[in-house]
């Protein structure tokens, strides 16, 4: 998979995951790693070429001295601060000789070789959201090991509408995996009451998820592996290879440090969303699971502003389940990213049936992207927002107000919190 590597150095600004899915499309493998990444490390790792990003004025000394280390080695090296597509693909396939080969057939065969030899005959225990990473994750590596994998689907009450039992109709009917579904509802509601936090909600859930694992490995014996469905947006964003933090992912950053399982595989953690959809479809995953909307680890409990209660995750699954209907019937589903609701914490007053009231609003929130690092506010039309409003205020009890989130990403995150 790594044979043509281009490494992507990155000495700050935006560009430098612009440029490696730019790489990346050109079917050149790309990864990013800090500017000050050891100079014995790159050359371990064999690039043919390397990109320095984000130095358009280095009056840091040191970012100097390393750049110039970088410039010294015998490898192509080009500086890029902008996305020109004729220039990267001038640098890769005319100066480091690249013949572009990396695709998503050669990624599964290397990955299952890889899995093979890394498991052997041990026990794997899966981690299942029913989200397109852990399921292409959960098949990838069933499709390796076969039955040594065990996975395990905690429903922890966070999930939307009815979603818990489809999950566990596809995977035990139509792929046969050894499936075991949890019930861990009031659990998981207890560790979080009270808490309003975000940070703190998505540690709380990251352990608890462990925690659960651990106690469900010891029922099925020995497990050496714990197979998680990490994917690159996930790394970055949690402070991954020296980036900046941007928020604990419940499956990166919010592990808890003293886990049980000797090892944890995350056969996409290179990977960019979009490659992760392709993967599903070389695997034969249906298309309505492989191109199914993105869906945070922690669930509703972010979508939840302030403490996470039952009412509110019922209120919130309602309002949620006639938002993502509507924009099904509108034909807009496959046109957006991300779409869906957020209860937030603030009420005010309004009138239902003649009488005052004092309750929720609602957020909708709808972005078009292609991998997930930056995003664009969904210009869904008036009157599907209006139809939306109108049935979510006279549907759903304790909603008497609903708002459009047209922020981007950046400055804004695509989830609220």
């Amino acid at each position: 998979m790594k044979q043509e590597l281009v490494l992507v150095l990155n000495f700050g600004g935006e560009s430098s995951q612009k440029i490696a899915r730019k790489i990346r499309d050109l079917k050149v493998y790309s990864e990013i790693l800090p500017y000050n990444v050891s100079i014995d490390r790159i050359k371990a790792l064999k690039p043919k070429g390397i990109v320095l990003t984000g130095i358009q004025a280095l009056k840091d000394s040191n970012k100097y001295k390393y750049a110039k280390q970088v410039n010294e080695l015998d490898i192509p090296t080009k500086t890029i601060n902008n996305v020109d597509e004729d220039d990267i693909k001038s640098f890769i396939f005319n100066q480091c000789g690249c013949e572009g080969n990396w695709n998503m057939t050669s990624f599964i065969e290397s990955s299952i070789e890889n899995i093979r030899k890394r498991v052997g005959n041990k026990k794997v225990l899966c981690a299942l959201s029913g989200g397109v990473d852990s399921s292409v994750a959960a098949v990838l590596i069933h499709k390796a090991i076969g039955d040594q994998l065990v996975c395990i689907f905690v429903d922890h009450g966070l999930m939307r509408k009815n979603e818990g039992d489809e999950v566990e109709r596809v995977f035990k009917e139509q792929f046969h995996l050894n499936l075991i579904r949890v019930n861990a509802q009031e659990r998981f509601l207890n560790r979080l009451k009270g808490v309003s936090d975000p940070e703190t909600k998505r540690k709380i859930i990251g352990e608890e998820f462990i925690r659960v694992f651990e106690e469900e490995a010891k029922k099925i014996g020995k497990v050496d592996f714990l197979v998680q469905g990490t994917i690159y947006p996930d790394v970055i964003e949690s402070g991954g290879d020296e980036a900046h933090l941007v928020k604990s992912h419940h499956n990166v950053g919010g592990l808890p440090e003293d886990i049980e399982f000797d090892e944890i595989i995350e056969p996409l953690r290179d990977l960019f969303k979009d490659e992760v959809r392709k993967v599903g479809e070389e695997l034969g995953i249906p298309a309505y699971m492989v191109w199914r909307q993105p869906f945070p680890g922690p669930g509703l409990a972010i979508r939840v502003i302030g403490d996470v209660t039952r009412e509110k995750l019922d209120i919130l699954r309602e309002a949620d389940a006639i938002f993502r209907e509507e924009i099904a019937l509108a034909g807009l589903d496959k046109d957006i990213w991300q779409y869906f609701a957020v209860l937030t914490d603030m009420k005010s007053v309004g009138v239902t049936e003649g009488k005052r009231t004092y309750d929720y609003t609602i957020a909708l929130r709808g972005v078009t992207s292609v991998d997930g690092m930056t995003a664009n506010w969904a210009r869904i039309p008036h009157e599907v927002l209006d139809k939306v409003s109108r049935r979510i205020t006279a549907e759903v009890p304790h909603v008497n107000r609903v708002v459009y989130d047209i922020t981007s990403k950046p400055p804004a995150t695509i989830e609220w919190e």
